[in-house]
Order: structure tokens, then sequence, then C-alpha cells
């Protein structure tokens, strides 16, 4: 554990993305198995190992600790691990090297615990490991690891380590499982490559760059297709030799949750595409929103009748094998052409294409993209006609012109630490909008934000929550926000929906801290009237 906290701290203290790859690289390098591939498990987000509640974690400290003093270490501290690491009583001041077990001894101990074992095999743990195993330990087992270190950074290094480019290691990946000692052993010359499990991979998707205004003067509306933006989850089916799967962008596998669609792809190869909710009619589809989609997601099964109630489909953007040919090098207009005939066979319930939007100038767009004729639409993506299929975010094949924000003027109500840098700042907020009840108008928490803000104005609701905290749940802050007095803020956010599992009746969707309304008191804040009014 020892090798692995100490590249935590570090990774931490790292800022630049070269000095976090050759961190990683080199351990990797200088690691053995089956330690360095569960450290790249943990990074990657792929370990499946048994959680550890934090209400768990809170008993066993009390056990040792005076609960006044713990709740006093942990507001200094800001961070759960880091305080019971810190203030954890051991009876050994120095715990040998040697005693300690290593990370791959630690989470094969964790996989196979029963549900009664986990209580004492923490306790044991924390007390064979010094502080700073001890805070990689409970990062791991609570999965709180916030340490400025992407999957794709870690498969960056990977290929730095084994000379290769980053792609081999991409289309590898979903076929390999931790502790990957066949993928390390290939990367260093030892074994031959890796045979995969299953034929339906996933490919590394084509992102888009994010565009403003102005950038749009360097660039010939000539050269570029536009399309919708819908307000779905990015996904990319692929299915081979009888073998189907369904992923995200980022390479889950969610095709537990979407058995229809996948039934439904008769047709061998790799398309790219939004997953949405709707109709059944190709020609005259109803989109619905994202928090209809939400209802299926995330579901190791799903039931007959949320099938029927929540019908999903895929609108096809892109095409990267057809059947077995890899298309992904021809351009955007080839593979539009055989895409559309690929989705004119497909299962109409299912799949259908992702219309293209006529336009000859940027204004004339602009136009369309302000109102566009679906409320699922959250702007138009641009695509250069010539553009080759190619992974990560290369910038100018491919652009987002996203619509303007909705804003909203809204009062904090509560607060919360942050994680990482932000630990010890009050940087996590829930703030509401006023509505008419029985005792008069009320404020009604409509949603959360943690970003947005600069660091001065970070320092400036920092202060006010200090100052301004009127009750304490744990590590929530409830803050004085009454008609006269309190703190208002502009949220901006990209859209807004019904929901029944929020108090308030509303889910924003992205929403972000965009100003700091000083000017203004909390009863000039908006209402859920009105944001209900941008529902209608």
């Amino acid at each position: 554990m020892q090798a692995f906290a100490t590249l935590l701290d570090r990774l931490v203290l790292t800022p630049s993305r070269n000095g976090k790859l050759k961190l990683l690289t080199d351990y990797f390098r200088s690691t053995p198995d089956p330690d360095r591939g569960y450290a790249l498990a943990v990074l990657a987000g792929t370990l499946e190992i048994r959680s550890v509640k934090p209400s768990l974690l809170k008993e066993l400290v009390l056990e040792r600790m005076d609960e006044v003093l713990f709740r006093y270490s942990y507001d200094y501290v800001g961070d759960l691990a880091e305080t019971i690491a810190l203030v954890w009583d051991t009876d050994r001041d120095a715990i040998p090297a040697q005693a300690q077990p290593r990370l791959g001894t630690v989470v094969e101990l964790m996989q196979g615990l029963g549900r009664t074992e986990v209580r004492g095999a923490v306790r044991d743990l924390m007390d064979r490991l010094d502080p700073s195993s001890r805070f990689a330990f409970l990062k791991l087992v609570t999965g709180g690891l916030r340490i400025g270190v992407s999957a794709r950074l870690a498969k960056q290094a990977l290929a730095d380590l084994g000379d290769r480019d980053v792609t081999d290691i991409e289309t590898l990946w979903h076929g390999l499982t931790p502790p990957y000692e066949t993928l390390f052993a290939w990367l260093q010359g030892a074994e031959e490559k890796p045979a995969l499990a299953t034929p339906a991979i996933f490919h590394s998707v084509m992102l888009s760059t994010p565009i403003a205004d102005s950038d749009l003067e360097n660039l010939d509306p000539a050269d570029f297709a536009a399309e919708w933006k819908w307000d779905g989850i990015r996904v990319q089916l692929s299915h081979f030799g009888g073998t189907r799967r369904l992923y995200s962008r980022s390479g889950d596998d969610i095709s537990n949750a979407f058995p229809d669609v996948l039934e439904a792809a008769d047709f061998e190869g790799v398309i790219d595409g939004e997953l949405l909710v709707g109709g059944t009619s190709r020609s005259n589809r109803p989109t619905r929103t994202f928090s209809d989609l939400q209802q299926r997601l995330n579901r190791k099964t799903v039931s007959a009748k949320m099938l029927v109630e929540y019908p999903a489909f895929i609108r096809a953007y892109d095409v990267l094998f057809e059947g077995a040919e890899d298309v992904r090098g021809q351009s955007f207009l080839e593979r539009r052409d055989r895409l559309s005939r690929l989705v004119e066979a497909a299962a109409p319930d299912r799949f259908d294409l992702s219309p293209l939007v006529p336009f000859s100038s940027w204004a004339d767009l602009d136009v369309l993209r302000a109102d566009p004729p679906d409320p699922v639409i959250e702007g138009v993506m641009l695509k250069r006609f010539d553009s080759v299929y190619q992974a990560g975010r290369a910038k100018g094949p491919w652009f987002k012109w996203k619509r303007n924000p909705l804003n909203a003027d809204a009062v904090l109500m509560y607060a919360q630490r942050g994680h990482g840098k932000r630990s010890s700042y009050y940087s996590d907020f829930t703030f509401g909008c006023w509505t008419a009840t029985p005792e008069g108008d009320q404020l009604v928490p409509v949603g959360k934000a943690y970003f947005g803000f600069t660091d001065a104005e970070l320092e400036v609701l920092d202060k006010f929550v200090r100052n301004n905290t009127v009750e304490r749940f744990g590590p929530v802050r409830a803050l004085r926000a009454e008609r006269d007095y309190g703190f208002v803020v502009e949220v901006a956010f990209e859209g807004i929906n019904r929901s029944s599992r929020h108090k308030s009746g509303v889910a924003m969707r992205f929403p972000r801290i965009s100003r700091l309304r000083i000017d203004k008191l909390p009863r000039d804040a908006d209402r859920l009237e009105t944001l209900m009014a941008l529902i209608n």
C-alpha cells in the first residue's frame, strides 16, 4: 500500500499533465503484478470492490475517539478519509513497512469479504497501515479518489510504458479485466498481444470541441454539415459474430439496461449515436426528456412495464465499422451514406438517422439554434465534410455550438466542503427559489452546484458560509436565508425538467454558479413558478 499511497500523494501535488504521466509510467514500470494492475483499475475506475459506507467508518473511529473532538477535527480538515487517517488511534506510532499489506493483498481481501466481515477487516487494516497508506485505503474503499487523473491519462501512461499508440490500448481495454497482467506483459515485450474476450469491443469515440460565436468568423460554413445536438446519452452499439454490446461514451457496458435496442440490432458493425426515449414511429417520433431516459439508466435488469413506458431508441450519428470493414478513415460524407443505408434497413422503432440541418450562413444557423424544433435539443453539432473518424478531442473537425444557457437568480440555502484542493473551502452549494405555501413564501431547493465561480469568488462564498451558518447536519451547513438577508447567485443551466424525486418538483441540467449577485436581496430572487414556466 505504501507505494500506491506515495503515488497518490505525488499525483495530487503535481499540476502538470506531463508530470503526472511520468509519475504513472515510472510506477507501472517499477511496481510488480498484481499491484500495478489494481492501481491502474483504481485510477481508470474499473475496479469492483466492496464499498465501505462513510457511516461505518464514523462508527469505527468513534469507538476510539470522543465524538465532539472528531466533529471538530472533521470540520477543520474537511475530508472524511483524511480526517480518519490522521486521528486513527493505534498502539504503534511507527509501523514497519514490511508489516503493511500490499495493494493487491488489500484488494483481493476486500473482494472476498462477506457482508458481516467488512467491519472487522476494515478495523484490522487501518491498524496495520500508516497514516498515508490508511488515507489511500479509505479513498479506495469509499470511491472518493480525486487526484486529477482521468482514465485517458492512465491509458496514455500505459502507451508510454510500452512505446505504443494509445489507440492500441483503447482497442484492447474493454476486452480485459483487472489486474491486467497480460496487458502489462505485452507492453513490456514478455507476451504476445492479448486476445479479446469478445469481438463486440468498444472503440474510443470522436469528441467535439466547444465553439463560441466569435470563433465562427474563421470558419467557412460551406465546409461543414450541421446536426442537432440531442440531450440523451452518447452511445456506441457494437455487433459482431452474434455478440451485441451497448457502451456509453466512456466505454461502460450498459447492455443490460437496454435489451430492446440490442435485440433489434440485426446488422453487424459499430455505430455511434444518441440514446433517447420516445415513440415508435421513425417519421413522427416524439422525443422525451433526459429525466425519462434516467429511469432506465444504471439498472442491471429492466422490467417489462418499463420497456413499454420508456421505449429506447438510437438516433445514429456515425458508423465506425460496416460489417467487418473499418470505415473510420473515410470522410464524413462517405460514412454518412453508409450509415443512411444501414439505418434505413434497420428496425424503425429502434433506429433512426440524425437529420442534417440545412443552412447557408452562420447567421442562418444561429437563428435555428436559438429556436430548435424539439425541447430535447441542446444546440447544433458542426462536422467538416472531409473529417475522418478519429478517437479523442481533435480541434478542428467537429464542434459543438450549444444554445445559450438558461438563467435564474437563486438563494444559497446549504453548503458543504469540497474535495481535493477545495477540501478546506465550502464550495458545494444548494440553492433555492421562492414559492407560496400556507405559511407564506418559503425557499425550496431547486439545484446544486460546485463550479462556475472564480477562486476569488470562492473566497467570498466561503466567508459567507462561515459567518452565516444557522444549523449543521453532519458535514452540511444550513445558511441564513431570509427575505432581507442572504446570498443571491445567478445560476446558469442547460435545461430543466419536472422531477418527482425533488421537493421542488424540478431538476436542472448542468447547473453552475455564473455570477454572485451581491447587488440583490433574497426577496428579489426568482420564484419556482418562473422555473415551471421554462418547462412549459
